[in-house]
């Protein structure tokens, strides 16, 4: 899968507002066959800065996904509702899902 974490700084103005403002891209993404999970996140320490985590079944997916229109629409839409270009972590990783966290291991679950 094509896994991808990417950090964007919100205008102060907007920051409240941003799940509203990226919800059309958001709703659009997840409806996408190639899609395995696209989830927003924000800071704990920085409220103007919101984590996206998203993973694509496979290289073809993600290209679809980048060749959407629903993507060539947030190109335009939501820039202008940010301070700096956001920043990104792209790999391509061997597995469909999240891996269990075996040193966080929760007794008894199966």
């Amino acid at each position: 899968m094509i896994f991808i974490t990417a950090k964007f700084r919100v205008r102060p103005s907007d920051a409240d507002r941003w799940p509203q403002i990226a919800a059309d891209f958001t709703e659009a993404t997840r409806a996408e066959p190639g899609c395995l999970w696209f989830d927003w996140s924000r800071s704990l320490a920085d409220p103007t800065e919101y984590v996206l985590v998203e993973a694509f079944r496979d290289d073809e997916a993600g290209a679809a996904h980048v060749r959407s229109a629903h993507f060539r629409e947030a190109q335009r839409t939501l820039p202008p509702h940010l301070v700096e270009t956001p920043r990104v972590v792209n790999v391509t990783v061997p597995q469909q899902d999240w891996s269990r966290l075996g040193e966080m291991a929760v007794p008894g679950e199966d």
